[in-house]
């Protein structure tokens, strides 16, 4: 088709949408490149792969209906758009992956309306959402869809009359002893159900109202399939006395399972389908008069000349932030080789426990003792945090979930009161029993108290220690913190609580003079 030249609309419109959209990938490389990255890694995100090209195939579904449409640029898009980019700089100074890969999703994809127009962003609305099932967001829900499926899956045990004793996300029955991991909490097929729902309601119904419902369906369904996915699994391997669903059959039933379930939702959603209405005859592209043709051509390309500005700006702001930090030395930590008041070194306790957290720059362990109490002593320092070491991350445990050798009881806040002078400290309280020797009552009860120290205070929630290394970067001091774990074991007198309050109590003072030192280089 020849089309004069007031009618090549489109082609003028697309190629500043397109270069707008690579310069926000290539300002916030960092960010798309991280997110990528987790797709790569975690199986949790993996289905984020087929995200792009489906968004692509279902804008080009709408394009006789898009190009009937003339570009008009939006400008008051901008607006949400710099609102965006803040949110990005605030993300990358706390390091919340979540915040900067939600903000780079929805920037790319207001720049449609704010380059084409609203019209065209209303035609394109579903691929447009769609487009936020790429972000690699949801392992927040883990620990409670975990306590969930161990819930209902120690629940339908003892209605099928199997004995069960429960200890946290483990359980023993009469044939063995289960716990319900990361693997087991249906996460996965959450998202991925979700993500297949949606488009699966998209192509099938033109009801609002059918679409919601179905989706809403696809949303609960895989929540209420891993239940009784983890229930089967155990009772199969309970009547076979452990010979099936164990090890990688534990898995395949899994998958199998949850592949049934959706087979089955997608059948039975497609009885009330709805054929798609008539396409309307192709037409032209949407024509300009002679006179009207610069409609185009600058209004779009200056809206995408903005797009990137604001694109540009937080990302050119964090580097003079990080360029005008002082250079300082590598960091070296050390705990004192004696503590405050009464306490003095001692050899480490016996215990098969460590931490596992993710890229610090410097770690130092030490054991205390004050008699009749002993107290271990954990400090991982962070400096120069990234996606690869964060202070707060969802990879940073005290005690994971596949850890076997322990069952995590019990996870609480407590106040503690300061030295004289000194604020008193929440600490993040982390209760757990051996399992070694299980259900026997002579099993370690650990008990570990974890604090963090950013920007010269304390505290245990993760949402301040966030805030305070963005203020802590914002006023140019870097983004130095620690992570600071007290450990003792306990027994059925409560000695590990009146042992670490008395070890906080007495050394606060000196744990926080080396974590400064370490900061300042002066050790």
């Amino acid at each position: 088709m020849n089309l004069r030249p007031e009618q090549r609309s489109w082609p003028a419109a697309l190629l500043p949408l397109v270069a707008a959209m690579a310069c926000i990938i290539g300002l916030l490389w960092g960010t798309a490149s991280g997110m990528v990255m987790l797709w790569w890694r975690s199986e949790t995100f993996t289905h984020a792969f087929l995200v792009p090209p489906m968004v692509m195939w279902l804008a080009w579904r709408k394009r006789d209906e898009v190009m009937r449409l003339v570009p008009r640029p939006a400008y008051w898009v901008l607006l949400p758009i710099a609102a965006l980019a803040v949110v990005w700089l605030f993300g990358e100074l706390m390091a919340v992956n979540a915040l900067t890969h939600l903000s780079l999703v929805a920037m790319l994809v207001l720049t449609v309306p704010a380059v084409l127009g609203t019209e065209v962003a209303l035609t394109l609305l579903f691929p447009l959402c769609f487009a936020f099932f790429a972000v690699p967001i949801g392992e927040f829900a883990l620990p409670v869809l975990m306590q969930w499926t161990a819930d209902f899956t120690v629940a339908a045990l003892r209605l099928s009359g199997v004995p069960v004793f429960r200890e946290g996300l483990r359980f023993v029955i009469p044939t063995g002893s289960w716990s319900v991991v990361e693997a087991c909490s249906g996460v996965r097929y959450l998202m991925a159900s979700f993500m297949v729902g949606s488009l699966f309601a998209y192509l099938n119904y033109q009801s609002t109202r059918r679409r919601i419902i179905f989706m809403g369906v696809s949303l609960l369904l895989p929540i209420l399939a891993n239940w009784v996915r983890a229930y089967m699994i155990v009772m199969l391997g309970h009547l076979s006395n452990n010979v099936i669903a164990t090890g990688v059959d534990h898995i395949v039933y899994g998958w199998v399972f949850f592949g049934v379930v959706i087979m089955g939702l997608f059948t039975i959603g497609a009885r009330w389908a709805e054929p798609e209405p008539a396409a309307p005859g192709h037409g032209e592209p949407a024509q300009l008069s002679n006179g009207s043709a610069a409609l185009v051509g600058g209004p779009v390309w200056a809206s995408a000349a903005l797009v990137a500005l604001l694109a540009a700006v937080p990302s050119i702001g964090l580097m003079q932030l990080d360029r005008a930090k002082p250079t300082m030395p590598s960091v070296q930590l050390s705990l004192p080789e004696a503590g405050g008041g009464a306490w003095v070194s001692s050899p480490p306790l016996a215990l098969a426990w460590r931490p596992d957290y993710k890229g610090p720059v410097a770690t130092a362990s030490r054991t205390y003792t004050a008699s009749p109490y002993s107290v271990g002593l954990i400090a991982y320092y962070y400096r120069q945090q990234g996606d690869q070491s964060k202070l707060v991350s969802s990879v940073n445990f005290v005690l994971r979930a596949d850890d076997f050798g322990w069952n995590h009881t019990s996870t609480l806040n407590r106040r503690i009161d300061g030295p004289t002078g000194m604020t008193p400290t929440t600490v993040r309280e982390i209760n757990a029993l051996g399992a070694e020797q299980s259900l026997k009552p002579a099993r370690d009860r650990l008990k570990v108290w974890l604090v963090y120290w950013v920007d010269g205070e304390w505290t245990a929630s993760d949402l301040m220690a966030k805030w305070w290394t963005a203020r802590s970067r914002l006023a140019g001091r870097g983004d130095d913190g620690a992570a600071v774990l007290m450990y003792a074991l306990d027994d059925e007198a409560g000695g590990a609580e009146r042992a670490l309050k008395a070890f906080w109590h007495d050394n606060r003072g000196p744990i926080e003079a080396r974590l400064r030192a370490a900061r300042d280089g002066t050790n």
